[in-house]
């Protein structure tokens, strides 16, 4: 199979997977892990993924009920005297490559060289599919913050960011007018965990605006695409930050009715959640860059 044929093919598995998910009823993003804190999916050295990877593996363990975020390959595996066992089924990864090609311009008949962008796979397994790894591996840390007290650590994240909030009513909205978060009064949530998880939502909305990252997903008016492609990526962001902070993340009730929207525009576009994930992770990415400590090191 040449490049050029096995490229759509990773792009139509992924989003094949995440559809099934989402038809079913479950989103992928949602509770991933069915033990401990939640985590973002991880390599065996510790570091985490990102972006589409973080949606495939949490896609994957919930499928399959995995309850451990690590994962490797099956050499990783070997190389750290596991063994993958016999018949297991492995996830697949991507990452971004590209290649120089040689063509003719159509106008001037001269000859340009194009980098043109694919993405290459491999397949991973969770350490659940695993016997015989260092039983460090295997350790599961069970202890997770009281839902009923605000969480230092989340409080500060979000107090770093600089974006201003306004507490008060029965809705969570970002306005980019006024460039202002709105959100109901920390008590009117069930739990912490909640007003964190709505919070980071609203602040992914927040680094759309012209003077962060600049977002626009062509949205028109409410309920278009370009709306449901910007919920989908807020979605995503308020995932992945849920998972950086260690929080956990659970449905609102308005994130039901978005399911169909989001159906459709994954259905008309195979590469939509890669894009959705690329511009959520870019929103993680300038948020955790606010952090002092990354100032510091800049």
């Amino acid at each position: 199979m040449t490049k050029e044929n096995h490229r759509p093919d990773i792009y139509s598995r992924i989003t094949n997977q995440i559809i099934a998910s989402l038809e079913a009823g479950i989103k992928p993003w949602t509770q991933p892990w069915a033990a401990g804190p939640v985590s973002r999916p991880l390599r065996h050295t510790g570091e985490r993924y990102s972006g589409i990877n973080v949606l495939v593996l949490w896609a994957t363990a919930t499928e399959r009920g995995y309850g451990a975020p690590l994962w490797m390959t099956f050499k990783q595996a070997l190389a750290l005297g596991g063994c993958v066992r016999k018949g297991e089924k492995g996830a697949p990864v991507v990452y971004a490559s590209a290649i120089n090609r040689t063509e003719t311009d159509e106008r001037t008949g001269e000859d340009v060289e194009r980098n043109i962008p694919f993405l290459k796979s491999y397949t991973v397994f969770n350490i659940e599919q695993i016997d015989g790894l260092p039983a460090h591996y295997y350790a599961q840390v069970s202890a997770t913050p009281n839902p009923d007290q605000r969480i230092a650590e989340a409080d500060a994240f979000f107090k770093a960011t600089g974006a201003m909030v306004r507490h008060g009513g029965t809705q969570a909205f970002y306005m980019p007018g006024p460039d202002i978060i709105q959100l109901p009064d920390y008590e009117a949530f069930r739990s912490a965990q909640d007003y964190y998880a709505t919070r980071g939502h609203e602040t992914v909305h927040w680094t759309r605006h012209a003077t962060r990252l600049d977002r626009d997903l062509g949205r028109q008016s409410w309920g278009d695409a370009g709306y449901a492609r910007e919920e989908l990526v807020a979605e995503l962001g308020a995932a992945f930050l849920c998972a950086d902070l260690g929080l956990t993340l659970r449905d609102r009730e308005d994130h039901a009715a978005y399911i169909a929207s989001w159906l459709k525009v994954l259905r008309d576009d195979k590469r939509a959640i890669f894009s959705a994930a690329a511009h959520a992770q870019r929103a993680c990415d300038y948020l955790h860059s606010l952090q002092p400590a990354s100032r510091e090191a800049a």
